[in-house]
């Protein structure tokens, strides 16, 4: 009897002993979901996460399973941090599955993306460890292929600074000179007329009588009382020296026969309060800054006069030194001085750049579109004027859109040794970083170019290959360009992407490979179709892209 009843349960023991620790079976594909499936491109990086249900009476109680997520393309297999699962009788750190109840687990994967992966398969390898005994379970497959859309941001696309010139066609220039009159009176005094003000005043004159690049513009003349004696006197007197003046430069003008001068102003003030508290501010004056209180506290020229006239020893002083520089006319002349014209540049550049000055050269830079030329035109400032970074750089920037990438850098170094704070040469430095995936460099040189122009668009360039696709949008603001596109596609915004690429005033191959994209996403299929054909006619290599994108998936 005993007998009997020892087999059945021995036979039990063996079948619970086999379910908790036998073998562990091979995990199903249904056990598993990736998200997102297909993978995408998060800036440099593939992300993902696995997520595996595993159902119950499966994970061996004394099992130890490490789950290793390999992307499989091509001949290449990159694999992604092993994470480790454990039954519950197992000591350990890793996550632990219940045999009875099984589990939900999450496991993290990440790639460093190559363009290859494109095409390719997530897969879960699996060893497992129960005693002494290792052996490996058949893979499984979790998910199908990568979508790159967000490798179509291009630094190469971004328009690097140029450092500008400052060129002018037209230079107003005013020259001014004083004749000064003794106290009370409105004599012009030879000595007066002869100083090297005055002289240098006439000499410019006459200079725009026979200059064509000279125009003068304006002559104005502003006659002065000093603020001493009564008001009705000075206002006498100020009005005197400004008729004085008046027909002196009326006379002196015929007699030059300077007859074109635009307009002859004149006018007069009775009392110099400004000029006096300039003057006096501008002193070494003993007790100035009490002059300069009883100016403030007296608004009426009378009582200005009587209170200063009461600081006796000041007052003294102020006669000397202040009231005899108030005591004037002076004359302004406004002058045009007139460069030299677009196609007077342009000639020179050809054939004799060195009588250009600096401004004129980078001017000239600006007057073409040429690639060709505007290189000429920037190895003629460097060669010209080697000490001017501008030169350096916006030679650089034309190395940087023909694709030399190699002597844009040497340029644009030379050019940072001579401004290493220029915000151009900063900006576009940071572009060859992009290029280079150096993105800790792009960093410093944008923060370095803060504020300047244009810089939205390589910072939109830098959140995309950072995955920071918001933060792209809002860099790239209303600028209409492939990559603002790329960054309103990968935040979901079609309409705003299909806007902004129909706005591209020159569209290209990349152009329209977006616009297919954006009608894969919105289920257009003729959108698609149109635009793939328009992108590879432009761009052939792109075929092969389209083939393994799997935006089109749904399309082939």
């Amino acid at each position: 009897m005993k007998k009997n009843l020892f087999f059945p349960l021995a036979c039990a023991c063996t079948l619970m002993l086999a379910g908790c620790n036998g073998k562990m079976k091979p995990f199903q594909a249904d056990y598993f979901s990736t998200n997102p499936n297909p993978l995408e491109l998060v800036g440099q990086n593939v992300p993902a996460t696995v997520t595996a249900n595993i159902p119950a009476k499966f994970f061996k109680k004394n099992a130890q399973v490490t789950v290793t997520p390999t992307l499989v393309y091509g001949e290449n297999e990159t694999v992604s941090t092993p994470y480790a699962l454990q039954g519950e009788n197992v000591r350990g750190n890793a996550t632990t599955v219940n045999y009875n109840n099984g589990g939900v687990v999450t496991i993290p994967v990440n790639y460093l993306y190559q363009p290859a992966m494109q095409k390719s398969e997530l897969f879960l390898d699996f060893t497992v460890t129960q005693g002494k005994k290792q052996y490996v379970l058949p893979r499984v497959k979790v998910a199908d292929g990568v979508i790159a859309t967000s490798d179509l941001a291009s630094a190469a696309a971004v328009s690097p600074a140029a450092a500008k010139d400052a060129f002018q066609q037209i230079i107003n220039q005013r020259y001014s000179a004083d004749i000064h009159f003794l106290i009370n009176q409105a004599v012009l005094r030879p000595s007066e007329l002869s100083t090297g003000e005055m002289v240098e005043l006439r000499d410019m004159l006459v200079a725009t009588r026979d200059a064509d690049s000279l125009v003068l513009r304006e002559i104005n003349i502003d006659s002065y009382a000093s603020p001493e004696g009564a008001l009705d006197f000075n206002a006498r007197l100020a009005e005197n020296r400004q008729n004085t003046t008046d027909n002196y430069l009326q006379r002196q003008l015929k007699k030059d026969k300077i007859t074109e001068f635009g307009e002859l102003t004149s006018q007069f003030t009775a009392e110099d309060w400004e000029g006096f508290q300039k003057l006096v501010a501008a002193s070494n004056i003993q007790d100035k800054e009490l002059i300069l209180n009883v100016l403030q506290m007296y608004k009426d020229p009378e009582e200005r006069e009587r209170e200063i006239r009461n600081l006796a020893t000041v007052f003294e002083a102020l006669a000397d030194e202040i009231l005899p520089q108030l005591r004037r006319s002076r004359i302004t002349a406004s002058i045009d001085v007139i460069g030299k014209t677009n196609e007077e540049i342009n000639a020179l550049v050809d054939s004799d750049p060195s009588k250009l000055s600096v401004e004129e050269l980078l001017y000239a830079g600006t007057l073409t579109n040429d690639p060709a030329r505007k290189q000429k035109i920037y190895e003629a400032v460097v060669k010209y004027y080697p000490n001017d970074y501008r030169g350096y750089n916006n030679l650089g920037m034309v190395n940087y859109a023909l694709g030399d990438y190699a002597a844009a850098s040497a340029n644009l170094a030379k050019a940072s040794q001579l401004s290493p704070s220029s915000k151009e040469v900063n900006m576009n430095q940071g572009l060859l970083s992009l290029l280079n995936k150096d993105f800790s460099a792009a960093n410093r040189s944008f923060s370095n170019a803060a504020g300047l122009d244009g810089l939205g668009d390589a910072l939109g360039v830098y959140y995309l290959n950072q995955g920071d696709n918001a933060a792209a949008v809002k860099a790239f603001g209303s600028s209409k360009t492939n990559n603002a596109a790329l960054a309103k596609i990968l935040t979901k915004d079609y309409a705003g992407a299909s806007s902004t690429l129909s706005s591209i005033a020159t569209p290209d191959a990349v152009t329209y490979y977006l616009t297919a994209i954006v009608g894969a996403r919105t289920n257009n299929a003729n959108m698609v179709k149109e635009n793939l054909a328009k992108a590879i006619k432009l761009d052939p290599s792109l075929a092969a892209r389209a083939a393994n994108d799997l935006e089109f998936a749904r399309f082939k």
